[in-house]
């Protein structure tokens, strides 16, 4: 493979999950089934906490503003693998591919963020109760999640810069059904050592950072709900973050098991088909799971679907 100048590359070819006909069908239908589930799935869960003002508090702020991303995230990749499935077109624009790949990079890093946010207030509700309402005021509800999206911006606008000055191979397939930024780089024909460099560093940073932060809250909430005296007092206590530990659970457990078996199999396809998880099905049960197991948010479905 001989490098191409950079100014000549005008589109890449997204190589998606299966090269088989007979399965693309099959492919688009599931596809389209879950993405529609995810978008009305957290489209309803953002009317009914608007819609009723008892919901009005720190905890179903962010959980709004983590339906909103998760809508944004499954929207990055889906459309674009659907239309594409839908005129048989594997073609996607170099600018098209750089932009999926910043809103890609932005929305996962704010959902990661977002999470993040959620423990902590989690930790003051239970292990600071009596001043919940003061620390958790509008003003730094609003902060926390404005400083999320800044970083989440900076980061996606600094990985994709980087991308744009580099000249790429005259091999242009990408063996991914979106533009992942590992997938792209790989295709460059020069030096991509400082790419890597900030690629982990950012991973293990924006990544790992918010991880030890939950892990820390978790691990103080276990500690508050341990010295309550009595077994409805914990179990109260419990199921006001049981939701929010699910959601982080799925979240990570997918991440970790695409970047293990990426490792493992040194496969790209596999790593396409494991990325679905995170990408996909992830966003899509989160509305499930706080549905299910929240009260709160199902009382509020229920009046405002009975309408």
């Amino acid at each position: 493979m001989g490098p191409s100048n950079d100014t000549q590359v005008s589109e890449f070819l997204l190589l998606g999950l299966s090269e088989a006909p007979d399965l693309q069908p099959l492919i688009f239908g599931l596809f389209l089934s879950m993405y529609l589930v995810t978008v009305l799935g957290n489209l309803l869960i953002i009317l009914a906490v608007s819609s009723d003002s008892h919901l009005h508090t720190p905890m179903y702020f962010f959980l709004c503003n983590l339906s909103l991303v998760d809508i944004c995230f499954t929207s990055t990749a889906v459309p674009k693998m659907l239309l594409n499935m839908q005129t048989q077109s594997r073609v996607i624009t170099y600018e098209g591919c750089i932009t999926q790949m910043y809103f890609f990079m932005l929305f996962a890093v704010l959902d990661d963020f977002i999470l993040t946010v959620m423990a902590y207030d989690r930790f003051v509700a239970i292990c600071h109760p009596l001043h919940y309402t003061v620390i958790m005021n509008p003003q730094l509800c609003g902060l926390l999640v404005l400083v999320s999206w800044v970083i989440s911006v900076l980061n996606s606008l600094l990985q994709s810069l980087m991308v744009l000055v580099l000249p790429f191979c005259s091999d242009l397939e990408i063996p991914h059904f979106f533009c992942e930024l590992n997938q792209v780089v790989q295709l460059v024909c020069s030096d991509t050592f400082l790419n890597n460099m900030v690629m982990y560093f950012s991973a293990g940073l924006l990544g790992g950072g918010p991880l030890i932060a939950i892990l820390y809250s978790y691990s103080k909430i276990i500690s508050s709900i341990c010295r309550i005296p009595s077994a409805q007092g914990k179990y109260k206590a419990f199921s006001t973050c049981a939701s929010h530990l699910s959601v982080v659970s799925l979240f990570y457990g997918t991440s970790l098991g695409v970047y293990l078996s990426s490792v493992a199999t040194h496969s790209s396809h596999s790593s396409a088909t494991y990325s679905v998880m995170y990408t996909v099905v992830t966003p899509m049960l989160n509305p499930f799971i706080y549905s299910l197991r929240n009260k709160d948010i199902k009382r509020a479905l229920e009046r405002f679907l009975g309408r």
